[in-house]
């Protein structure tokens, strides 16, 4: 279904191949065209919009760069599987997302144990540096592709406890709220772009070198405790975040 006219698009001042990529897009997100179904073909969109046949080739080659869409030869255009995200905007564990996306998930244990918090962590947590506090590495998979390497530093009292815990399929989020009687109230973020290394590559299944989107996040409970700092690691090309940015 094809929902703008011929006449809406020549009034409006952006290229027309960017004009018929936005109609797309927005239909697309808001589920007029779902996961896998065929886009209205060249012909379609050339009739519907006035166009020539390079404008819509150029709308579509662009929905492709971005990953929207797929194309198979001889029979056209189908929406993609959108990449796994997660609000900016709400405090929630990975599986908490993942659930809501209706992705399956699980994660791999690679650490846990004691280490000495350095300055940064023990600042964070608000403990003296050199604190006994529990590590906890988790590589972080959705639909069985590694998505993430979730580093967690918590104390110790707080970490022997989630030892015992499920943590292959369970967020830690969930466990101390659920379990723990300990409410979270909000979470400082800090977010930049990195490179893998050699080790990361390995863990996330891609090339070392490959873009990652990083992030720190120090959740604290509602009672204004410290309880959780975590370096998180996100796979560039198969990971986003979003966040709706509201104007006064």
């Amino acid at each position: 279904m094809i929902t703008q006219a011929r006449s809406h698009f020549n009034d409006r001042p952006l290229p027309l191949y960017v004009q018929i990529k936005e109609s797309l897009r927005g239909q697309i997100f808001d589920g007029t065209y779902g996961e896998h179904e065929r886009l209205p073909s060249e012909n379609d969109l050339m009739s519907s919009f006035g166009v020539s046949r390079i404008t819509v080739r150029q709308a579509l080659s662009d929905l492709e760069k971005e990953e929207l869409i797929f194309k198979v030869p001889g029979k056209g255009a189908f929406v993609s599987r959108p990449k796994p995200f997660q609000q900016l905007a709400r405090l929630q564990g990975f599986a908490e997302a993942m659930a809501n996306l209706g992705r399956e998930t699980f994660n791999r244990v690679v650490n846990l144990g004691t280490v000495m918090a350095d300055a940064d962590v023990a600042a964070r947590l608000q403990v003296p540096e050199g604190s006994p506090l529990t590590e906890i590495r988790r590589v972080r998979h959705a639909d069985r592709q590694p998505i993430s390497l979730d580093v967690t530093y918590v104390r110790r009292d707080l970490g022997e406890r989630l030892a015992r815990e499920d943590l292959a399929t369970r967020d830690i989020f969930v466990i101390i709220e659920n379990d723990y009687a300990m409410p979270l109230g909000h979470a400082d973020l800090s977010i930049d772009a990195t490179s893998a290394d050699t080790q990361l590559a390995r863990q996330l299944g891609i090339e070392a070198g490959a873009p990652i989107l990083r992030m720190e996040r120090l959740t604290w409970t509602r009672a204004g405790q410290p309880i959780d700092f975590e370096y998180l690691y996100y796979r560039g090309d198969s990971f986003s975040y979003q966040v709706r940015a509201e104007r006064d």
